[in-house]
């Protein structure tokens, strides 16, 4: 028997998060697109709006080395698990399920799913958004995340992209060395 040393290379994380509601398509197909052309994984948190456009545009680059991957809601006092409507959206390849409720104003409790989007990525894209997104960046920043806003200034971050191509040079200039 032959010693085989079989060696992963873990592709990078990148959240994108925004609005649940509006699709703000201009931001997020080119930038799920990006991701998808430079072999990263993408991970949203599974649902409408920004989530959905920028799975879309993800997963319509063939071929791509990464996955879409969804962080899925539970919804409260269920004995048994039903995801809330239209979760996972269509273009989730891997839909990671929790039985976390809280969302939008709720979105930095302990019972958020929110904080798994946060730690599970490597960088994070803030499009534009509401109370659930800027949950999140408050989680971002609280765990010392590598973020970036795009389409929206009237968010306070670290970092700010006006344009697709400023955001494309800062994302691989953020991730952390692995």
């Amino acid at each position: 028997m032959t010693n085989m040393k079989t060696v992963l290379k873990k592709l990078p994380v990148i959240g994108v998060m925004g609005s649940g509601r509006e699709a703000h398509e201009k931001y997020a197909i080119p930038l799920g697109q990006w991701i998808a052309r430079h072999g990263y994984h993408l991970l949203t948190g599974g649902g409408g709006g920004v989530m959905e456009a920028v799975a879309r545009a993800f997963i319509s680059v063939k071929p791509r080395a990464g996955l879409s991957i969804g962080i899925i809601p539970g919804r409260p006092g269920k004995s048994d698990y039903h995801p809330p409507a239209g979760y996972p959206n269509p273009y989730i390849e891997l839909p990671v399920y929790t039985h976390l409720p809280d969302s939008g104003r709720k979105g930095t409790h302990p019972l958020s799913r929110n904080h798994i989007n946060i730690l599970s990525s490597d960088l994070l894209v803030f499009l534009p958004g509401g109370a659930g997104t800027h949950s999140e960046l408050e989680l971002a920043r609280r765990y010392g995340k590598p973020h970036i806003c795009f389409g929206t200034t009237s968010i306070k971050a670290a970092h700010h992209a006006l344009s697709h191509e400023e955001l494309f040079r800062l994302i691989p200039k953020l991730l952390p060395a692995g």
